[in-house]
């Protein structure tokens, strides 16, 4: 299995039930393609460190997901990040064993902390 990590920083005149209607339709985007959601976390308004198409923050959220198979559903998944006009910034991380460990710990973390 692949395992992935995709940043997107989101337009933030959008409200708060559009960017979880944008979340959504990308887990579902993955998920008709044969990928399993790890876990997707909404990171919220963040200032930004510089002015991206003249706007100051953004919404950041990352989605881990993990599949198994030729990389032409992550380069589809690129072209619609690259399609969308709420999508201000993306990156996309295949991670290696060590930066998969690394994320499973950091999430079991995060899950102790918000007990």
């Amino acid at each position: 299995m692949n395992h992935y990590e995709s940043i997107f920083i989101l337009n933030p005149a959008l409200s708060e039930t559009q960017v979880k209607d944008v979340i959504k339709n990308y887990q579902t985007l993955l998920k008709d393609n044969g990928c399993k959601i790890i876990d997707t976390e909404n990171w919220g308004l963040k200032k930004l460190a510089y002015s991206i198409q003249n706007k100051l923050s953004g919404f950041y959220i990352l989605i881990d997901f993990e599949y198994d198979g030729d990389l032409n559903i992550v380069d589809n998944y690129e072209t619609e990040l690259k399609r969308d006009e709420r999508i201000m910034r993306y990156l996309n991380v295949k991670l290696d064993k060590y930066a998969t460990e690394w994320s499973h710990k950091r999430r079991s973390r995060m899950k102790k902390e918000k007990v």
